[in-house]
């Protein structure tokens, strides 16, 4: 089911400068979510500009084709994405090895203009397209006993240099708590500006979270999985104290080694500001799911 969520910017208010001469600007908070009322504060309402394409796809991390902000962008042209599959497993009714076409096949996709906060303290405003995971979920069948999802990442040795040099422990690993990954903000991207994924950015297909912080969001999927425990993810079992599993947008809890309460924006310029960082990114739709957590400890 498309739409549960309503987005009401268009692809003119996600333009590079200069490309329509009256466009609008798009407006972090109540504009940039396409709801009205959600962020709540003087500070969601602050003018944002969207991110052009070039900054989008020249500044990334993917640390399979390289540790620098460049890397992939240089890199990532040798990910192979022909035939490309997605295993589903787990505690699902209808598990199997899917073409991306026929994993896809009769959903709609949908433009989503989502903030971008990443846990290094920068940040940018992407048009993404996708589908929402919950309609893949859906058609899984996820049985009563499942509570996580866990999702892979592809490992090509020969087309990646980070994954021969052992930058990581690879496969990449991610996850999420069930009602995070069926909430209608959660997508699979499959684009971006209107365009396929680009290689750097993820493609062919990659989660969008967008109240977490961006190294939730893991690229270029190979399996999704419905687990019962809690999955391990990459970056939380590096280092626990510097990454937890959660990885909620939240200015009120430090990085052990920078503060989180403000963020550069990509693009801004070497002697722009930097802006107050907003708890869930601005999304405080999705506060509910936390509930009675303690969000220090559950970081």
């Amino acid at each position: 089911m498309a739409h549960r969520w309503m987005n009401d910017l268009t692809r003119a208010d996600a333009t590079p400068r200069g490309m329509f001469l009256n466009r609008r600007q798009i407006m972090a908070g109540a504009g940039a979510l396409g709801l009205s009322g959600l962020a709540g504060g003087a500070g969601a309402q602050a003018a944002l500009e969207p991110n052009s394409f070039e900054e989008i796809t020249s500044y990334n991390n993917y640390y399979e084709f390289g540790t620098g902000k460049t890397d992939p962008a240089k890199n990532a042209a040798a990910l192979d994405t022909s035939d490309w599959t997605v295993t589903v497993d787990g505690l699902v009714d209808n598990p199997g090895t899917f073409p991306l076409s026929e994993l896809l096949a009769g959903l709609t996709v949908e433009e989503r203009i989502y903030r971008l906060r990443c846990v290094e303290a920068w940040s940018m405003v992407v048009p993404w397209q996708g589908i929402e995971l919950k309609d893949i979920l859906d058609r899984a069948g996820v049985q009563s006993n499942a509570r996580y999802v866990a999702f892979e990442t592809a490992v090509q040795p020969d087309n990646m240099p980070g994954v021969r040099r052992g930058v990581l422990d690879f496969p990449y690993v991610e996850g999420l708590r069930l009602d995070e990954a069926m909430h209608p903000l959660t997508i699979l991207a499959t684009g971006l500006y209107d365009k396929p994924m680009p290689n750097q950015n993820g493609a062919p297909i990659r989660l969008v979270v967008p109240w977490k912080y961006g190294f939730k969001s893991i690229k270029s999927i190979t399996r999704i999985s419905l687990v019962e425990d809690e999955p391990p993810t990459t970056w939380n079992r590096l280092a626990p104290s510097e990454y937890g599993f959660y990885a909620n947008v939240n200015p009120t809890v430090d990085h052990p080694r920078w503060s989180q309460s403000s963020e550069r924006r990509i693009g801004g310029g070497l002697f722009s500001a930097r802006q107050d960082t907003l708890m869930y990114n601005g999304y405080d739709e999705v506060a509910a799911l936390y509930d009675g957590m303690d969000l220090k400890a559950q970081f």
